[in-house]
């Protein structure tokens, strides 16, 4: 598959490799750190740290209630897509006395995967607001978990409400190939995006 020239017009210069942060983001619990884990071509860096009854008041974890550890900070890895693109993966914390560190963490980002665990929809509505806010390209991620309903794409969609064009794909965070999968579809989606831009109004 051909990416060049997806975030600007014109080929990269014969060994030019380009390098595209992108966010991975969701609510609390929803496989950011797995998804990010799964993918990376390095060991990635990690800011896990156990939940504590400290917390208990603070972080819900409706749902999640087999969860131990949560991302205090950020987690951060990296893939090759192809010889020419290099993703740097930033995945953000989900729990809302962490929401502060977003707006750092979203400078410079070409896009997003909103991670969703369809148990708990309105986990990941802030992200999808964050989104929009900023306006940064986003591509809706379904992470399947074992005991995950199988609900139609479309339906999610509008339970989201989010816009046609906005990809939305199911999946498995574990997966690495799954997890390139959703990559793949982002770029996809700052590719048609950028050519509609381009396009003569």
């Amino acid at each position: 598959m051909d990416f060049k020239g997806f975030d600007r017009p014109g080929a990269p210069a014969a060994g030019d490799t380009r390098s595209v942060k992108v966010m991975i983001a969701g609510g609390f619990g929803t496989g950011k750190t797995t998804m990010v884990r799964s993918v990376s071509d390095i060991k990635p860096l990690t800011t896990e740290e156990t939940l504590t009854q400290a917390s208990a008041g603070v972080d819900h974890l409706i749902g999640v209630a087999d969860k131990t550890q949560t991302t205090v900070s950020l987690d951060f890895g990296k893939i090759s897509l192809n010889d020419t693109l290099m993703l740097y993966l930033f995945g953000t914390p989900g729990q809302e006395r962490f929401w502060f560190l977003w707006n750092g963490l979203f400078k410079g980002a070409l896009g997003a995967v909103v991670l969703v665990d369809t148990r708990r929809l309105a986990s990941s509505f802030r992200a999808i607001e964050e989104m929009e806010r900023q306006r940064v390209p986003f591509v809706i991620a379904l992470n399947v978990f074992p005991d995950s309903r199988d609900h139609p794409v479309e339906e999610i969609r509008d339970a989201l409400d989010v816009p046609p064009h906005t990809p939305v794909v199911a999946f498995d965070a574990r997966d690495r190939a799954a997890s390139r999968d959703v990559l793949v579809t982002l770029v996809r989606h700052l590719k048609d995006r950028s050519a509609a831009a381009l396009e003569p109004r």
